[in-house]
C-alpha cells in the first residue's frame, strides 16, 4: 500500500502575501491619509467662529491695540488707541474669514464666511474709522494686496482640493494592495497556476498607477497650498512690521497653530505618496529573476529548488514503482 506524501516544514512552496502583511500595508495607507485630512480640516474649519481651538488657528493676527493715529476725534483713549478711533484690539484671518475683537474680551465678531475669501486688512481698518480719525498704512501695502488676492484664491482652491482627495484615499488607498502582486511571481510554474499573480502590465496601469496618481496629486496640492500660504503671511507679517520708514506700533504675528496643522498635513500626505511610490516601482520592476527563470524553464520545476507534490511523490522513498506493486 503506498503511502501518501508528506511536505515537511520548509519545503512547502511560498506564494503571494500573507493576509496580515496584507492588512498591515492597507491599514498603513488609510492611517497615513486620515491623519492628513484630519489636520487638513481643521486647516478649512480654522477662524471660521469663536470656539475652542478654532479660535486659537489662524494664519495671521494684528494687534492694533497700540498703534498711532494721525488725527484722533477725540482725545480721550478708552483701553486702547485703537478704540478711540473706532477700530478693534486684533484681527486674525483664516481661510474663509476674518475674526476681530478685544484684549480684554476676546473675539466679539467673525465675518461671514466667503468663497475664494482674500484678506483686505485696508479696507477692513478704513471701514471701521470713526470720522475724523485716519492712519497711516505702509506704502508699499498695495502690491501686497495685489499678490494677496491671486494667491489666496489659488490656496483656497488647493486646500479644498487636497481635502477631498485625502478624504476619497482613506477608503480608496487600501485597494491599490493586493495578495497577489506582480512581484509574487514563483519560478515555479505549478505554484502559478495554482495562486496566479496578476499580470504585471495590467496591474501597474489600471491599479498601482492610477492610485500613484492620485495620491502624488493629494501630496502635490497640499504641499503648494501650505508654501503658498506660509509665503504670503510671512510677507504681510513684514511689511506690518517693518518699521523702516515710520513706526505705527502695529504687531503681526504668525498663527504658529495653524503652521504645525499645514505642515504636518503635507508630511503625512508626502509620506503616503512614498509607500504609494514604493509600491508602484515593486510591482513595476521586482520579480525579474523569477520571470527569466519560468522563461528559461516554462514547464521545470525541478530547476527552481521548490518541490511539488508530483515530483516529491515520484522521489519519495515510501513510494512503490508499479512493478513492485504486481510482485
Amino acid at each position: 500500500m503506498a503511502v501518501l506524501p508528506r511536505f515537511r516544514r520548509g519545503e512547502r512552496p511560498a506564494y503571494g502575501r500573507s493576509q496580515s502583511k496584507v492588512l498591515r500595508h492597507r491599514i498603513l495607507r488609510s492611517f497615513l491619509h486620515l491623519l492628513a485630512f484630519i489636520f487638513l480640516l481643521l486647516v478649512v474649519i480654522a477662524n471660521v467662529s469663536n470656539r475652542p481651538v478654532l479660535r486659537d488657528t489662524y494664519f495671521l493676527k494684528i494687534d492694533l491695540s497700540d498703534i498711532i493715529p494721525l488725527s484722533t476725534p477725540n482725545a480721550v483713549l478708552i483701553n486702547s488707541i485703537a478704540r478711540s478711533i473706532g477700530l478693534h484690539d486684533f484681527y486674525q484671518v483664516g481661510l474663509w474669514n476674518f475674526c476681530e475683537g478685544y484684549n480684554n474680551e476676546g473675539i466679539t465678531f467673525c465675518a461671514k464666511s466667503r468663497t475664494l475669501y482674500w484678506f483686505n486688512p485696508v479696507e477692513i481698518i478704513l471701514s471701521e474709522l470713526l470720522a475724523g480719525a485716519s492712519i497711516a498704512l505702509p506704502s508699499d501695502i498695495t502690491d501686497a494686496l495685489d499678490l494677496a488676492r491671486a494667491a489666496s484664491h489659488w490656496m483656497f482652491g488647493l486646500f479644498l482640493a487636497s481635502t477631498v482627495l485625502t478624504f476619497v484615499l482613506i477608503f480608496a488607498s487600501p485597494f491599490a494592495v493586493s495578495s497577489r502582486p506582480p512581484q509574487t511571481i514563483s519560478p515555479d510554474p505549478a505554484v502559478n497556476r495554482l495562486h496566479p499573480p496578476h499580470r504585471r502590465r495590467d496591474f501597474v496601469l489600471f491599479r498601482a498607477l492610477p492610485f500613484t496618481i492620485i495620491t502624488f496629486l493629494a501630496a502635490l496640492f497640499t504641499v503648494v497650498a501650505v508654501v503658498i500660504a506660509t509665503v504670503m503671511f510671512i510677507i504681510f507679517r513684514n511689511i506690518f512690521t517693518d518699521n523702516s520708514s515710520f513706526d505705527l506700533n502695529i504687531k503681526a504675528e504668525l498663527g504658529t497653530q495653524m503652521l504645525a496643522f499645514m505642515w504636518i498635513a503635507a508630511a503625512f500626505n508626502l509620506l503616503a505618496l512614498i509607500v504609494e511610490l514604493g509600491s508602484c516601482c515593486a510591482a513595476c520592476c521586482r520579480g525579474r529573476k523569477a520571470r527569466k527563470q519560468l522563461k528559461s524553464h516554462p514547464e521545470g520545476s525541478t530547476t527552481t529548488g521548490i518541490t511539488t507534490p508530483e515530483t516529491h511523490e515520484k522521489t519519495s522513498p515510501h513510494s512503490r514503482s508499479p512493478t513492485e506493486d504486481n510482485r
